[in-house]
């Protein structure tokens, strides 16, 4: 896992995001940004509700990290697909305390 990955579990947790359920967020929110690639963080917000993630809003922080971590990851190169493209190199354990 990268720095980049560690960050943005730590900020989906702080988020509300459950972390055996990061995974599947990150697929919900890889496959909106497939459909519009030129989405905000607010627009981001409004696809993730339409896909069932009410309790769940993020930040352009988090919405930054996010998209880079995507895209680290060959996005660009990919369709819509489901998850296990990430999922496998994806740990969901909580990030342990920050010293």
């Amino acid at each position: 896992m990268t720095i980049i990955d560690q960050k943005l579990v730590h900020k989906l947790i702080e988020n509300g995001v459950d972390a055996a359920l990061i995974p599947g967020f990150i697929r919900s929110l890889a496959n909106a940004f497939l459909i519009n690639p030129d989405m905000s963080h607010c627009q981001a917000n409004k696809r993730l509700k339409y896909l069932g993630w009410e309790d769940v809003e993020i930040d352009y922080h988090t919405f930054s990290l996010a998209i880079n971590a995507l895209e680290t990851k060959g996005l660009n190169q990919l369709k819509y697909k489901s998850a296990p493209w990430y999922i496998a190199s994806f740990k969901t354990q909580a990030p342990g305390p920050r010293i």
